[in-house]
């Protein structure tokens, strides 16, 4: 299974932008990536998700101000975050994706994510 390492997390204030890094232990050239986030006291939410052929959606509340993009060679995978928002405020994951039994999605195992924390 491949393992997923977050990086590039911290301390911005509104307006501003961060770069996320997730770097693979092993290749994701044929599979769907999504980062995901969680704030305290609530649940982990999609952000933005690209498959193995590079089409992509995002939450829309980040819609425009959120890019998601892969690098197959390098085994990972980035999220520009631009125009950051208090409430962007979370522990950002990443993680490959798949459909399994019953329509479920399925995930590898979760890493510890990278704090992004937006505040004045």
């Amino acid at each position: 299974q491949v393992q997923l390492v977050e990086s590039g997390g911290g301390l911005v204030q509104p307006g501003g932008s961060l770069r996320l890094s997730c770097a693979a232990s092993g290749s994701i050239f044929s599979r769907n990536m999504g980062w995901y986030r969680q704030a305290p006291g609530k649940e982990r939410e999609l952000v933005a998700a690209i498959t193995r052929t590079g089409s992509t959606n995002y939450a829309d509340s980040v819609k425009g101000r959120f890019t998601i993009s892969r690098d197959n060679a390098e085994n990972t995978v980035y999220l520009q975050m631009n125009s950051l928002k208090p409430e962007d405020t979370a522990v950002y994951y990443c993680n490959a994706y798949w459909i399994g039994d019953w329509d479920r999605r399925r995930y590898e195992d979760w890493g510890q994510g990278t704090q992004v924390t937006v505040s004045s």
